[in-house]
């Protein structure tokens, strides 16, 4: 385990996260709540300084690492018009030099707002297409066009959810092992998989144990958990560490009881879990992730799933500028 710890901490990284982000106690928001609520802190990594923050860029310091050592001159990636992952990876190819082509499901906005005015101002180029499955293709062939070109084209798929991606997420544990942070359970939104994987994989090299619970944006629980148990695989692979050392063996906790109508669909309970957050706490959840994974803590605690003995820390993964659309 000490060779996988070393093999991830000696990771290629491009320096986009430089210092720890804080955790915070929710005490106001513990307290309405009721009597039974467990011990409530929120890690912050919206407040990542870079390309306004959230879990993506903790990814992409190892796959634009990855890319640079490839001989990129391009990045190229996918995700729907909101897409906080195709905002870090603009953001990202700026502060690089790297020319950045995102792929995006929708129709193309009159007026871009949120994310994909932010893309627009970092200087990524948008290319759009109907639906989620053209994405993927539409990358391929932009791709062979690049090359075509001259251009030396990186695909970074959805999310950054890769082994190089959830590596990535993964070294964001040692904040919590430094800080000496040993919460019952983590509580975050999952989606593409990568942040959950690096959840996993980072608690069991740093010797935090705890229970990792993700509340999908999305999907449904038994096709994420095939995704990150397959991330898991790569991971242990990628650090010469067998699977069952990481967490890939163990069951993977995905409630996927908060979709709702989908992607970006907001439910009475996220709107609930909005509300509650930004005037118990003043801090802003986003629409598409964070308020429906509070819901779904939410709803564990009115259930009864934690004592109030029990400490329950919320990563919040950013997507604040999605608010804003």
């Amino acid at each position: 385990m000490a060779t996988a710890l070393a093999t991830l901490m000696s990771l290629p990284v491009v320096p986009i996260v430089n210092d720890a982000t804080p955790v915070v106690p929710l005490d106001r928001l513990a307290a309405v709540l009721g009597s039974g609520c467990p011990r409530l802190l929120m890690k912050r990594d919206d407040l990542l300084p870079f390309g306004l923050g959230g879990n993506k860029v903790r990814k992409m310091q190892t796959v634009a690492a990855e890319a640079m050592a490839a001989g990129a001159d391009t990045l190229i990636t996918c995700g729907g018009l909101q897409s906080n992952h195709a905002r870090v990876t603009a953001a990202t190819g700026a502060a690089l030099g790297l020319r950045v082509e995102l792929v995006l499901n929708g129709a193309a906005p009159s007026t871009p707002a949120g994310n994909t005015r932010l893309d627009e101002l970092f200087g990524a180029t948008m290319n759009y297409v109907a639906t989620r499955e053209e994405r993927a293709p539409a990358m391929e062939a932009l791709a062979e066009r690049l090359r075509a070109a001259g251009r030396k084209p990186f695909i970074v798929p959805l999310g950054a959810s890769t082994a190089t991606g959830a590596m990535g997420f993964a070294t964001g544990i040692a904040e919590l092992a430094a800080a000496r942070i040993k919460p019952d359970a983590i509580v975050h939104a999952t989606s593409s998989g990568g942040t959950q994987t690096g959840l996993i994989a980072g608690c069991a090299l740093f010797g935090v144990r705890t229970r990792i619970i993700g509340i999908s944006a999305d999907d449904p629980a038994v096709a994420l958990q095939v995704v990150i148990t397959r991330l898991l695989t790569a991971v242990a692979d990628r650090l010469g560490a067998k699977p069952a050392s990481i967490g890939a063996e163990d069951p993977i906790d995905v409630d996927d009881t908060q979709v709702g109508g989908g992607y970006g669909v907001p439910t009475d309970a996220s709107i609930e879990a909005q509300t509650l957050v930004a005037r118990r706490e003043g801090i802003l959840l986003d629409p598409v992730y964070t308020a429906k994974a509070m819901a779904g803590l939410i709803a564990r605690i009115r259930a009864g799933a934690f004592t109030k003995d029990q400490t329950v820390l919320f990563w919040h993964t950013g997507g604040v500028p999605g608010y804003f659309a």
